[in-house]
């Protein structure tokens, strides 16, 4: 009997790691689809992969495939924890579909958004596109929003056959990697990042015109847009939007880092350096695209002697969930300089309010440069991430020589 028992508990154990097994993902790539509350459908690829005993997916965005490595399977349910921004999936796994909800954990609520995916699938807003005697690849001029909520950007589009990808340039950064299709007049632009949702859909009038744009964000956000073709089209210069107030040339802040020790700006460790203080929160893509490149900045520029130092604003003041936060933007970049929690939230005024030397934070991130005597010498609104092309490449080749120059001063 005990032989029997033994026998069939075994058994029933092979059975559930045969059943857990038979619940994977599909290998290759799937289509996935966040439905806002208009019912608007916000489409976009991944590519799931057997790693070892686990499973592991890349979200594709154009040229970017953004890694997620927390995926896990339980019976029918499919658990997605995203490595940033603190969202996640939870989802129920029926053949080559998997649907439920992608969860944003915000600082007071949670935001559940409809999402649904379908695997072998690899397009993106149609199977097949008609064709269009148009083409956006180029430079236009264009505004977001109306009112005194509009937003004057720069969109930047490569078109090839039907194929578009590009980004839209603000004085606050980036859209980041913009990936769709020109079905016959049609535009349709679309991106997910673990932390936002965007879909753009315009009317192509011509070469040169977009009209009766409309740009859904997230769950709930709906704006219109349009724009021209402008090649010499171009945002205020980013080192002119914010500045000291009159009668500073220094920053003076302490705050607690990850670990809850204070940490000064005149510590030892800073004095005699030039130090890059980067404004930011673990919320926000441009502040995780700064970040990317600002891990192996300080790599290159620590033994020449540079600082770098992260002031954090969450969408909370609690430091526990701020902690755990940025806890994992620590992990996932390897930071190596201190990221300090300010207690205070992401809003601007906040912001400006924890650094009252500051005329204004025009927004997330926003970088100071301080030479080796403490003074401040820029301060740089926004960032330009890998997204813009040659823009990512021109603001490093311009804040790498600015570091040159401020360690050749005595």
């Amino acid at each position: 009997m005990i032989k029997k028992t033994f026998l069939s508990a075994v058994f029933i154990a092979a059975l559930s790691q045969i059943t857990i097994a038979q619940t994977k993902l599909k290998t290759g790539i799937w289509r996935g689809v966040l439905t806002t509350a208009s019912a608007n459908q916000i489409p976009f690829n991944f590519d799931v992969t057997n790693t070892g005993n686990r499973q592991e997916l890349y979200i594709i965005n154009s040229t970017e495939r953004f890694k997620v490595t927390d995926v896990t399977t339980q019976g029918d349910s499919v658990f997605i924890k995203m490595p940033l921004f603190d969202s996640e999936f939870k989802l129920k796994h029926t053949g080559n579909t998997i649907k439920g909800n992608y969860i944003r954990h915000l600082g007071d609520r949670d935001v559940p958004m409809p999402f649904e995916a379908i695997a072998a699938t690899n397009w993106r807003f149609f199977p097949s596109t008609a064709k269009s005697n148009y083409n956006v690849s180029g430079r236009w001029s264009a505004i977001i929003g109306e009112g005194d909520g509009r937003d004057t950007t720069v969109g930047e589009f490569k078109q090839v056959g039907q194929k578009v990808t590009g980004t839209f340039l603000t004085t606050t950064g980036d859209y980041r990697f913009l990936e769709g299709t020109l079905n016959g007049d049609s535009l349709y632009l679309s991106c997910f990042d673990g932390g936002h949702a965007f879909l753009f859909k315009a009317k192509v009038n011509d070469n040169n015109t977009i009209t009766n744009g409309k740009f859904f964000s997230g769950l709930t956000g709906k704006d219109v847009w349009a724009a021209v073709r402008d090649e010499n089209a171009k945002l205020p210069d980013a080192y002119s939007l914010s500045a000291l107030k009159p009668g500073y040339k220094k920053l003076a802040f302490t705050f607690k880092d990850i670990n809850g020790k204070e940490v000064s700006l005149d510590d030892a460790r800073f004095k005699n350096k030039v130090v890059i203080v980067q404004i930011m929160g673990s919320w926000c893509p441009n502040c995780m695209d700064e970040t990317a490149y600002m891990v192996n900045y300080y790599k290159k520029y620590k033994p020449r002697g540079v600082e770098v130092i992260g002031l954090a604003y969450e969408r909370t003041t609690d430091f526990a969930k701020s902690q755990k936060a940025l806890a994992q933007v620590q992990k996932r970049f390897d930071i190596k300089y201190p990221v300090l929690i300010t207690g205070y939230t992401s809003n601007k005024a906040e912001t400006a309010k924890s650094l009252p030397m500051l005329t204004k934070v025009v927004g997330f991130p926003t970088t100071i440069i301080i030479d080796k005597k403490g003074d401040v010498r820029k301060i740089h609104t926004g960032f330009n991430g890998p997204g813009t092309g040659a823009h990512y490449t021109e603001f490093i080749s311009e804040f790498e020589k600015l570091t040159n120059d401020l360690l050749a001063e005595r």
